[in-house]
């Protein structure tokens, strides 16, 4: 007798185990490369980041914006397969970048320590990690402008912008959600809800596709230019850009309940897995507007961000929600199959065939470090959706 949900199951489960054997592999092949660069250049080199030009690992410092997504793919592959290995490695390379805490240059707080010292703490529960999530909070609050109602986010190109925030800020957010859970003062909580409200007034076109920088006047609050760095133009739809928003509205409604919040994810969804050139296997080209489509570019990374989004905004949707799981689980099998690195190659990565920033011909088609590390948290939240354990605990 055939059981077809049954044989469904069980072949989801085996694409989360294969897809974890395979990242487990590729992750030691990976530690063997670091270990080799720290012989010849010591350790001020952090973390991995993607394939330099000249096909070395690239590594980088702790103030990188991408420094805390290794540790937090250490840490996931310690959280599914409970081996000690990985959880000595994970405190390792979260040691590396503590002293980000105290980093006021930079809005990408949340993606480094959150995605390390937080992933740490909800394994470990070491008190230590969450002095240092609070710490780090204290710092980004600093960046913070009550004119504007947002957070700065870049201190470079003054010439271009007096008060740039991008979308991506809004997945810093969640470091500041948690600081005022773990401490009662409601000033974190409340810097995260105006940003999230000044970003839902100004970010987003009539179609729900978002501009990537948007800037203020610092004085006045007033909008003064909308603009795409990493996307093909202005007025175009940057793929990674589409991803943030989709994965930090939902975040917020995860903090807040506000509907508001909710309704924004699931226009930005609509707006992404319905576009025209939106491909077959729901990764997108690195731009949606991209003129060279279908031969441009794709973004696993983005794709990545999608899919682990997709998974935790479909829980709140009732029946609808099943859809985006379903559109989850078919990016999931994309990049699964036709995105992972051959065993032994590109330095350890686990996915392929990455954009960074197309316009400068900065990291184009190569691995992303971030983009390895959603797709195991899209890995992690599929597997508990399976085992109907929540999401987020």
């Amino acid at each position: 007798m055939f059981f077809p949900l049954l044989f469904c199951q069980a072949t989801e489960k085996k694409t989360v185990e294969s897809a974890f054997l395979h990242a487990e592999k590729q992750t030691k092949y990976m530690l063997e490369e670091i270990d080799e660069l720290e012989k010849q250049n010591g350790k001020e080199l952090v973390s991995p980041r993607s394939i330099a030009e000249d096909g070395n690992l690239k590594m980088v410092v702790s103030r990188d914006w991408t420094s805390g997504f290794y540790p937090g793919v250490l840490w996931y592959l310690y959280e599914y397969t409970q081996n000690d290995f990985w959880k000595q490695k994970a405190v390792e390379f979260t040691s590396n970048i503590e002293r980000e805490k105290w980093n006021a240059t930079t809005h990408d707080m949340g993606f480094k320590i959150y995605c390390s010292f937080g992933n740490g703490l909800r394994l470990t529960k070491n008190a230590h990690y969450k002095d240092v999530i609070i710490e780090s909070a204290a710092t980004l609050v600093k960046r913070f402008n009550p004119n504007v109602g947002a957070i700065r986010s870049w201190d470079h190109n003054k010439d271009k912008w007096d008060f740039p925030v991008i979308i991506d800020n809004m997945m810093n957010l969640e470091l500041l959600f948690e600081a005022t859970k773990m401490t009662g003062d409601s000033t974190y909580y409340d810097v995260a809800v105006a940003h999230a409200n000044t970003t839902l007034k100004n970010h987003f076109r009539k179609d729900n596709s978002s501009f990537h920088v948007i800037s203020y006047d610092p004085e006045t609050g007033e909008v003064e230019k909308r603009n795409t760095h990493q996307g093909y133009g202005h007025q175009s739809s940057w793929s990674r850009g589409q991803a943030w928003g989709l994965y930090g509205f939902t975040m917020c409604y995860r903090y807040t309940g506000n509907e508001a919040y909710l309704k924004q994810a699931e226009k930005i969804a609509r707006f992404m897995l319905d576009h025209r050139n939106m491909p077959a296997d729901l990764v997108p080209y690195w731009d949606y507007d991209a003129p060279g489509i279908p031969n441009e570019e794709r973004d696993a990374s983005a794709a990545a961000v999608m899919a682990s989004a997709l998974y935790e905004m479909g829980t709140y949707l009732g029946k609808r929600g099943e859809l985006y799981a379903k559109s989850a689980d078919k990016i999931i099998s994309s990049l699964s199959t036709d995105y992972v690195s051959p065993i032994g190659e590109n330095k350890g990565f686990i996915l392929i065939h990455s954009t960074g920033a197309k316009p400068s011909n900065n990291e184009v088609d190569v691995p992303l470090i971030y983009a390895d590390y959603y797709y195991l948290e899209a890995l992690i939240r599929k597997d508990r959706l399976e085992n109907q354990r929540p999401l987020t605990e």
